[in-house]
């Protein structure tokens, strides 16, 4: 079953990448007690994902920011070191945090996976954008195969 807007976040461990190193953390902490703007991407380094989606939310954190949002997170079926090496290269320092889930467990326990299999990219998350309320969905914005509108980092900030 898909999520939906009022569901709670499901238990879930991500490993955030920080300056010190790979930090598992779990989702009922990451997300208790503030408002986090996430967004998922098919796969870091990917041409929508780098040339669209992280850059959208890098250069939109002030506004999202100033709407309520304590923070920014983007997610993708990747290890660690991808994650954090495509942070640093994207300039997300400070602006969006890098949560790598490689095993996937994060749109599979949310119901949104896609194959990449043609691609050689094995099941990854599908492309979307949320906002997470104290572990709670209060916006959903699921991507239609191949498509870049409805989880850019403009559209969620109309809705804030």
């Amino acid at each position: 079953m898909t999520i939906q807007v009022g569901d709670r976040i499901p238990s879930v461990n991500f490993v955030k990448v920080t300056e010190g190193g790979p930090e598992q953390i779990a989702s009922d902490d990451y997300f208790a007690g503030r408002k986090v703007a996430l967004f998922s991407v098919p796969g870091a380094f990917t041409p929508t994902c780098s040339a669209k989606h992280l850059p959208g939310f890098v250069e939109k954190a002030d506004e999202i920011k100033a709407k309520g949002v304590d923070e920014i997170a983007c997610t993708a079926v990747n290890d660690a070191f991808v994650m954090g090496a495509w942070g640093q290269q994207s300039g997300v320092a400070g602006k969006v945090t890098m949560l790598a889930d490689g095993n996937g467990d994060f749109p599979k326990a949310l119901g949104l996976t896609m194959d990449g299999s043609k691609f050689g990219m094995g099941t990854r998350g599908q492309r979307f954008s949320m906002l997470v309320n104290d572990g709670v969905v209060e916006q959903l914005n699921v991507e239609a195969p191949g498509q870049f509108e409805v989880s850019s980092a403009d559209y969620l900030l109309g809705q804030l």
